[in-house]
């Protein structure tokens, strides 16, 4: 079964987050969710309380074949504070293993330098400017190991890109089908 890290900083976009965990979790996927700080309770940009599964100081050892980090102004502000957050997407970078932002949260993989400058990447618009790169503006781009999303309205096809880079195109078709949704076309 394939693991995934989800890194939760206070400010988080609610949807982004949730869309990730949930669709990764319905397609088979491992999906471990960490505060960044000290408190397993983390506040979303809208106010719900969620209880994240560990600390990321306890489980940044692990081995995922996927970290996903859900956008949010104030969450990416957080993420980006976050060294051993960094360092552990710089590891998986080096590992070769999926590197996934959505929203504003892109610019934490170019902060961390696990954005190579020739990749291809889409962010919130008004994020494009620190890309420091070529924007493209659609919903998700994939592009190597690096996975990108827009916005929240990109949430269900940027969780279902992922997750089909995890257990596969067949598998990924038959859960959107289940979820009655047409995303991937």
């Amino acid at each position: 079964m394939p693991k995934a890290l989800v890194p939760l900083a206070n400010g988080f976009e609610d949807i982004e987050a949730m869309t990730v965990i949930d669709v990764l979790r319905r397609g088979g996927v491992e999906v471990v969710t960490a505060a960044i700080g000290d408190s397993l309770d983390v506040m979303s940009a809208h106010n719900v309380s969620v209880k994240a599964d560990a600390l990321l100081a306890d489980v940044s050892g692990d081995s995922y074949e996927a970290i996903v980090l859900p956008g949010g102004g104030e969450g990416t502000d957080n993420l980006r504070r976050c060294g051993p957050l960094l360092e552990r997407l710089r590891r998986q970078h080096d590992e070769g293993r999926l590197l996934c932002a959505i929203c504003a949260a892109p610019v934490v993989l170019v902060d961390a330098g696990v954005a190579d400058e020739g990749r291809h990447l889409t962010c919130y618009p008004s994020m494009m400017m620190e890309l420091d790169r070529p924007y493209s503006n659609v919903p998700v781009v994939a592009d190597g190991n690096v996975i990108t999303g827009q916005a929240p309205g990109s949430a269900m096809l940027f969780a279902l890109v992922v997750l089909q880079s995890l257990i596969g195109e067949a598998r990924t078709r038959k859960i959107a089908r289940a979820m009655v949704t047409d995303v991937l076309g």
